[in-house]
């Protein structure tokens, strides 16, 4: 209990760590994990490492390597310190072992008791205790018997070291004063901290063990919910300050607020508020809060990050549309989109028009007619504004005897192909008086 005392009294400066393996792309447990450390160091003014956990010589990968970097870079979770990498500290480790096991808490197994017959390095947990208890920062004391805990392995028959031996050595030896990770490490907790002690550990690191992220079935989020690798979400068309502010509020709360700036998360953020039940994974919720930060952005931004992170120049795929039209369709579809894939295909799609036009279901008889007017009333017209256009339909449909909708609805399937869209004296306006002319005219023809 001494230890746990030093421990929760720790006055050194703050240094945590996420520690991923490069057996597959980044997930979103992990992006979360990641987050609330980085959060935790930021509002504490600590230091956040990145650690690669790759002694896994056969599943480590470097491309899974270089999409972990490119996840932490693309959410801007940068390293504070070079990055570490477990499979340049063999020696370390070596040594380490060494220590063990010349002081008798370790010991090379009699092969006879293997159930491949083969020799490995065993911890020899000391009987003398009852049980092993460790502070949780989220769950409070927890205490493992030590009848539970048998001698368990920490390197093969050829000395490579196992991740219950690795994680305490790097650890310790890496100064970490909080270890804030997924409740699935629990189990591992009690064997971490008798390795401390034998390792001659002055303190213990806080540990804080964050729920689950679940699907919506109640089981742990799988690919049969959502997306679980980060850059899929990238590839989608998610801004990362909207997909960390939604992981924040997975676990943690303020109150009812939904929407944090990166400056109020830092400053808001306290380990000790984060709930010990499950998250579950809200894709709808996700898109919602990226809707909101989308319309947050200017149009000019938004094409910006289209064309630089997600490779795709939406004014060279409109080439007979100037940059200044585009910029005005972006500004007039980011309040309707919750994706910048979604604001991609919206302007590429109304650039390419109709696929193929055929009357409508809501097109009132005499729709036809109402077009002639309207073409021949637009070219008289000396500008092309909204205010003008907007004065014009409603006259025509006034005259006319019918609702706003009777013209509304062809021209806007004319222009777009679509019976929804944003404000059509808009469109009209943006589009410009050719377009517009030759859209209509297509849409004319068809009619009786």
């Amino acid at each position: 209990m001494d230890q746990i005392k030093a421990q929760a009294g720790d006055s050194r400066d703050v240094r945590v760590r996420i520690a991923p393996s490069p057996t597959g792309r980044l997930h979103i447990g992990n992006l979360r994990a990641a987050l609330f450390n980085w959060l935790f160091a930021r509002h504490n003014g600590g230091t956040f490492v990145v650690r690669i956990e790759d002694t896994d010589r056969e599943r480590s990968k470097q491309e899974y390597v270089d999409s972990i970097l490119d996840a932490f870079s693309w959410v801007g979770m940068a390293s504070d310190e070079p990055i570490v990498f477990q499979s340049q500290r063999t020696e370390i480790y070596n040594e380490q072992i060494q220590k063990l096991l010349d002081s008798g808490d370790a010991y090379w197994s009699d092969p006879l008791t293997e159930e491949n017959g083969i020799s490995v390095v065993r911890f020899h947990v000391p009987r003398d205790q009852a049980g092993v208890t460790f502070v949780d920062a989220i769950r409070g004391p927890i205490t493992v018997s030590i009848d539970q805990i048998d001698d368990f392995v920490i390197a093969r028959s050829d000395g490579s070291p196992l991740y219950n031996f690795v994680v305490v050595v790097d650890d310790l030896l890496m100064g970490m004063t909080h270890v804030i990770r997924g409740e699935d490490h629990i189990s591992n907790t009690p064997k971490q901290v008798l390795l401390y002690q034998a390792l001659g550990a002055k303190a213990l690191p806080q540990f804080a063990h964050l729920p689950l992220i679940l699907g919506d079935s109640g089981a742990p989020l799988s690919k049969r919910d959502a997306a679980t690798a980060v850059l899929d979400y990238k590839e989608q068309g998610y801004l990362p300050q909207a997909l960390c502010n939604y992981l924040v509020r997975l676990g943690w709360s303020h109150g009812d607020q939904e929407i944090f700036t990166q400056r109020e998360m830092i400053n808001l953020f306290d380990i000790t508020d984060v709930q010990k039940a499950g998250a579950v994974f809200d894709l709808v919720k996700l898109r919602w809060m990226n809707g909101i930060y989308i319309r947050q952005e200017t149009a000019e931004s938004l094409l910006a990050y289209l064309n630089d992170i997600l490779h795709v120049d939406v004014y060279a795929a409109c080439p007979s549309w100037s940059h200044r039209q585009v910029r005005q369709l972006a500004t007039l579809y980011q309040d309707r989109v919750l994706t910048l894939r979604e604001l991609e295909a919206a302007i590429v799609q109304l650039y390419q028009g109709p696929a193929k036009i055929v009357v409508q279901e809501g097109f009132v008889e005499g729709s036809g007619k109402l077009l002639d007017v309207f073409l021949f009333e637009f070219n008289l017209l000396d500008e092309i504004t909204k205010d003008l256009i907007e004065a014009l339909i409603r006259k025509i449909c006034a005259d006319a005897d019918v609702g706003l909708a009777a013209l509304a609805k062809p021209l806007r399937y004319a222009l777009t192909g679509s019976l929804e869209s944003p404000s059509i004296f808009s469109l009209l306006e943006i589009l410009g008086r050719d377009l517009v002319v030759e859209r209509v005219a297509a849409l004319r023809g068809v009619l009786s």
